[in-house]
């Protein structure tokens, strides 16, 4: 049954993707154009930073009041 399911997807998924690599973003383009690129690329890459420190000190801090709880 799952063989059948995916095999009558399988089709209907590459149409897609293929269908979707023929298209071009214009606002990528100019993005890429501009330069304004990079901007967001760094902005996404300083959110992911801030966000996987938080996570960090967060396990850290979890990790701290896990052992002073086995303590007691």
């Amino acid at each position: 049954m799952i063989k059948k399911a995916l095999l009558a997807g399988l089709p209907l998924f590459l149409s897609m993707v293929l269908r979707a690599q023929d298209r071009t973003v214009e606002m990528a383009d100019n993005m890429r154009r501009n330069g304004k690129i990079y901007v967001v690329v760094a902005v996404v890459l300083t959110i992911l930073a801030g966000l996987f420190l938080y996570l960090f000190r967060l396990d850290k801090k979890i990790s701290n009041l896990e052992k002073n709880q086995s303590s007691f």
